[in-house]
């Protein structure tokens, strides 16, 4: 296992951009690389989370990033959107798969996407070692959607999905809850599966620079982060809108970019309702300290499809989280079990409320906090599951 490697990771998404899959896939590579190992990535020039491309020559030192995408637009309605990411990306691997996954040891495709996957299962060297990294099940946030166009396409991420996961020699997922829902929906052998919380990735930096924004005399309620369907973003603002009237002295944030989050600023009519873009690495830190309570929504019945990757970020940085998830979730279970709060299980304004008010009035106990997240969450886990 301490021999170098050479890996290939398949994913549209990379650096330079802040959030979510990409930020998880930069900080993988840096480890690896690091590791000594030759990692070569093939991804598109970053477009996410306002789904419009800036081409970018970024690159990180001892890892070769092969990018594709660059004159792609991506429509506005979300379905339409990722056909062309899912269909753009396919032929972007179909293109390059053949010369750079020559000499490799280990191939990596981050899911989702899938389609590229499934579409270049025929021209993958079969002696590849196949490591697919689930970070959300599809299958989950297209289960409940109405109308024949639904059902045909939850049928085909089904189909897709299945064969993505049953042609990889290990898969990680990124917490219990989405290893068994896969393996009851894709009938998926035990011993090819592997759990792996994402891992913390806040740097440590000294920054100055959000406190014309954010006012520690303030009650400041904060969401930061991606903001797509499986966070429920219309009832997480009309949440926000309706706890703007009830908690004195207090501010709402969303510090997001992207289709909904114009779509919400420009509605918006509460002036103690903000909105600012996603703030670089180097304030992360900043942003976490100066909010009082950080919300990290999930919408209804979706625990099973994902697991929030900027939690150990939140929990390792000491500041209050006030989780709504689904009764019983994997997330609920890792708070009780290591006396951690708040979680709420309920969209219900008045009961997300109470839980807000709850967690206002408890002192957090920072060093617990940061021990549990450094127990849970680490990078150096997850690189022994790939490697092993």
């Amino acid at each position: 296992m301490s021999s170098k490697k050479n890996i290939l990771i398949l994913s549209p998404f990379f650096y330079p951009e802040l959030i979510s899959t990409g930020k998880f896939n930069t900080d993988l590579a840096r480890e690896l690389a690091k590791q000594g190992h030759n990692i070569t990535i093939l991804c598109f020039h970053p477009f996410y989370p306002n789904w419009k491309t800036k081409k970018s020559e970024d690159f990180i030192n001892n890892i070769k990033i092969i990018r594709g995408g660059k004159n792609i637009k991506y429509p506005k309605k979300q379905f339409l959107r990722r056909m062309v990411l899912e269909f753009s990306f396919s032929f972007f691997l179909l293109r390059k798969l053949g010369k750079h996954q020559k000499n490799k040891d280990i191939v990596i495709p981050v899911f989702p996407p899938s389609f590229g996957f499934y579409a270049s299962l025929l021209f993958l060297n079969k002696k590849l070692k196949k490591v697919g990294m689930v970070h959300d099940l599809q299958e989950v946030y297209s289960k409940n959607k109405t109308g024949v166009l639904n059902k045909i396409i939850h049928s085909l991420i089904h189909k897709i999905e299945k064969k993505c996961y049953k042609n990889c020699d290990k898969l990680i997922f990124l917490s219990t809850e989405m290893k068994v829902k896969a393996k009851e929906l894709y009938n998926l052998s035990e011993k090819n599966l592997e759990v792996q919380y994402p891992f913390i990735n806040l740097k440590k930096t000294i920054s100055n620079s959000l406190g014309n924004i954010l006012n520690k005399q303030t009650t400041n309620i904060v969401y930061s982060g991606a903001l797509g369907e499986k966070q429920n973003p219309y009832e997480l603002y009309n949440f926000f809108d309706f706890a703007s009237r009830k908690i004195s002295n207090s501010q709402f944030y969303f510090f997001s970019q992207g289709i909904i989050f114009d779509t919400l600023k420009s509605k918006n009519k509460n002036p103690q309702i903000n909105f600012h873009n996603l703030v670089n690495i180097e304030h992360l830190e900043e942003l976490y300290m100066r909010s009082t309570v950080q919300i990290v929504p999930q919408k209804e019945n979706t625990s099973k499809g994902s697991l929030p990757s900027k939690l150990p970020n939140l929990l390792f940085s000491g500041c209050k989280v006030l989780v709504i998830t689904d009764k019983n979730s994997e997330i609920e279970k890792v708070f009780k079990s290591n006396g951690l709060s708040q979680i709420s299980n309920s969209w219900s304004y008045q009961k997300l409320l109470n839980s807000l008010n709850l967690l206002l009035e408890k002192d957090t106990d920072v060093t617990h906090q940061k021990n549990v997240a450094k127990k849970l969450f680490t990078i150096e886990e997850m690189i022994l599951k790939v490697l092993r």
